[in-house]
């Protein structure tokens, strides 16, 4: 089969790879369609992941599609089910998950390789994160469950409460699902702060009571307390994984907020907190991580139910053959989502 691998730092290949074959408890799936991701941009930038994978690799990690083959063992699934399987799966035995604390687990199973032609799912996915998906849903939209399921997670630990004005910070595929959970869900006031003034109006449309562009705000801190009656915002959300951004995310932030630093920074970086501020403001600062079982279902009848417009965010379609220029695209933010259809 034909699929990408990454090498490197922005070294990307596609290459004729053995078609996967299951073994016990494992199946593999026909790609029905990809979606690009910002946590791949900035794997493919940085050349690797501290968790998820290590280079060389098979790459991607949404996808949706039909099963074409099952492993020996394998109950309540047959070929030609439509599916969407999460990128991971914790181990259910651990420390982490013995407390339900699924995303700490430090046996999480990693899948890889969705930019490919099939995609084969490990036994512990299959048996806690493979999803039927319904004969109507395109598989460009179930293949978001798992970013989605990682913000509802977010948004959960976010300690948000009916009458919140919530800042997000930042204007990719992330950041403005969580503007679309927080205001068709919770119905909370968004303010979203961005780059790209294309992606700040599909931010509109999914919700934000108020965009920006940070480009045209010399000092967004300065911004919100003055929207908040010179308080700050009730939560804040940093969906970038820019080291000033998570300090800028604290110094807009109310006394008694929480400060949900979401966006992975690169490895071994570092910020400056004002302990003054920490203290005496009683600030809550949470770094979220990853999803749980739990979040991928919710996530997935999110996106059934249509009841938001999820495919606002697939800026195109495109074969797999394009995948390099697609991730070039990314990196100069011309696209948010592409789904790429092998």
């Amino acid at each position: 089969m034909l699929a990408a691998l990454l090498y490197g730092k922005e070294n990307l290949r596609l290459e004729k790879v053995a078609d996967p074959t299951p073994a016990v408890g494992e199946v593999v799936i026909q790609v029905g369609a990809a979606t690009s991701c910002g946590t791949d941009l900035k794997v493919w930038r940085r050349g690797g992941h501290a968790k998820m994978l290590q280079p060389p690799t098979l790459f991607g990690h949404e996808a949706a599609g039909q099963i074409i083959a099952v492993g020996e063992g394998i109950t309540g699934w047959q070929v030609g089910d439509r599916v969407v399987a999460n990128n991971s799966a914790p181990c259910c035995h651990c420390f982490f998950c013995q407390r339900q604390e699924y995303s700490l687990c430090p046996k999480l199973t990693w899948n890889n390789g969705t930019f490919a032609e099939y995609l084969k799912i490990p036994a512990p996915i299959v048996q806690q994160n493979l999803l039927k998906i319904p004969d109507e849903l395109p598989y460009e939209l179930a293949a978001m469950t798992e970013p989605l399921a990682c913000v509802l997670h977010g948004v959960a630990r976010s300690n948000i409460k009916a009458g919140d004005r919530v800042v997000v910070l930042g204007d990719g595929a992330i950041g403005l699902m969580f503007v679309a959970k927080l205001a068709y869900d919770l119905g909370v006031e968004v303010l979203l702060f961005g780059g790209n003034d294309q992606r700040l109006e599909i931010g509109k449309k999914l919700g934000a009571t108020s965009t920006f562009n940070y480009h045209q705000v010399p000092d967004i801190p300065t911004v919100v307390k003055e929207l908040t009656q010179g308080w700050g915002a009730d939560v804040v959300i940093e969906a970038t994984g820019v080291p000033s951004v998570w300090e800028m995310a604290i110094a807009s932030a109310r006394p008694g907020a929480t400060v949900n630093l979401f966006g992975g920074c690169p490895r071994d970086t570092t910020i400056t907190v004002n302990t003054e501020q920490l203290h005496y403001s009683e600030l809550t600062l949470k770094g979220v991580f990853h999803n749980t079982p739990e979040f991928v279902r919710a996530s997935l009848s999110l996106i059934i139910s249509r009841r938001i417009p999820f495919e606002l965010l697939i800026s195109d379609h495109r074969p797999l053959k394009d995948l390099e220029q697609v991730f070039c695209d990314m990196r100069e933010r011309k696209v948010i989502k592409v789904a790429i259809l092998p």
